[in-house]
């Protein structure tokens, strides 16, 4: 007898009057919510505008969306145009059925497009949405939980996935809970390009490519676990041989893209630190303001702790310099414009002479 076990829930949708909440949508929004809050986060750190990303999600989701359903509809032809077979199901996303490889090839369409408005690089978008994608995995694959569908093969691990429903020739049984392992998975390749992309600054899309490598490796050997009807070449999964070749590409980017544009983008959306430019340039011009006032504060107490550690003749004298000093450039202040008046007189006259007598007494003094 297993004493452990996680259940299915018993119901995937309940109905709010006569509106059904889907389990299984929730979890595609909650995802999509996920991606756009740490892709935009990731997208300020980067050097971008606050509300770049959700703006150009509102392309790349419909698209992904889209995308996702036509290769599981294309793949999965059978459930739909087979006999028996009604080919309207192909529109009820809500019943399950996306394919992540359409999802986010049809997706990047969407994004390029919303990129090319806003005159940013499509490769510096994905690398900064790239962890949020990988979580947004993560939280739909439990709409998979909510539809009992896509588990592994039988188990009687603690861990096992109960399952409960016989619709579309489903057996109750205990198996291994896919949707969990690729969920974890998912959440792990989001760590590890976090961490990657801090510690090697990696740019030009090669954080999304770290992304779609790593996940393409679990996805391997989770595939490969599934039970569920798929279209099978040479003894493996079409996803299987998808996620080999996706995996070939992805590295091989990473190895071009890092001989022929090594290091980050230093700019990732035209326009967007101009504003900040201007407030450090003003910001910049108080410090120093600051600074030159803090430097002069610092002289005077120089001075003065130099004067109050000599004698007292010398502090004297020092301070009587300080009064000539002070004396010498009054009189040459007033001096200078009876100077300028006495110029536009007769050479000689006695007010030039009278002002220029102060301005050299003033100078020996």
């Amino acid at each position: 007898m297993t004493l452990a076990y996680i259940p299915s829930p018993s119901h995937g949708v309940v109905y709010l009057g006569p509106i059904p909440l889907r389990g299984y949508a929730f979890c595609i929004i909650i995802g999509v919510f996920i991606a756009v809050w740490l892709g935009n986060k990731r997208w300020i750190a980067r050097g971008g505008r606050s509300g770049t990303v959700a703006d150009i999600a509102v392309w790349a989701v419909p698209f992904g969306l889209v995308g996702g359903r036509l290769y599981h509809v294309i793949t999965d032809y059978e459930l739909y145009f087979s006999p028996g077979r009604d080919w309207v199901d192909a529109f009820k996303i809500w019943e399950g059925g996306l394919g992540i490889w359409g999802a986010i090839a049809l997706g990047a369409v969407g994004a390029w497009i919303g990129c090319r408005r806003r005159g940013i690089p499509l490769p510096a978008y994905a690398d900064a949405i790239a962890p949020g994608i990988a979580l947004a995995q993560a939280m739909g694959r439990w709409g998979n939980w909510f539809n009992q569908e896509l588990y592994g093969k039988p188990t009687h691990l603690p861990w096992a996935l109960k399952i409960t429903s016989t619709a579309d020739g489903r057996v109750p049984g205990l198996y291994h809970p896919t949707f969990l392992y690729e969920s974890l998975w998912c959440i792990g390749v989001a760590l590890l390009v976090i961490w990657a992309d801090r510690k090697f600054k990696l740019g030009h899309g090669r954080a999304f490519a770290l992304y779609v490598a790593a996940y393409c490796v679990g996805r391997f050997w989770i595939e490969y676990m599934r039970v569920d009807d798929a279209h099978h070449i040479l003894g493996l999964r079409l996803n299987d041989w998808t996620a080999m070749i996706v995996f070939l590409l992805a590295v091989l980017y990473i190895v071009v893209s890092a001989k022929k544009r090594p290091g980050r983008e230093e700019v990732v959306e035209p326009g967007a630190g101009d504003d900040g430019e201007a407030g450090a340039g003003a910001e910049g011009e108080g410090a120093e303001a600051d600074a030159s006032a803090e430097a002069g504060t610092v002289v005077a107490g120089a001075e003065v702790g130099k004067g109050s550690g000599e004698s007292d003749g010398e502090a004297s004298v020092g301070g009587e310099a300080v009064t000539v000093v002070e004396a010498a450039t009054e009189a040459k202040a007033k001096a200078e414009p009876e100077a300028e008046g006495a110029d536009q007189g007769p050479e000689g006259s006695p007010a030039k002479d009278e002002a220029a007598g102060e301005a050299k007494k003033a100078a020996k003094s």
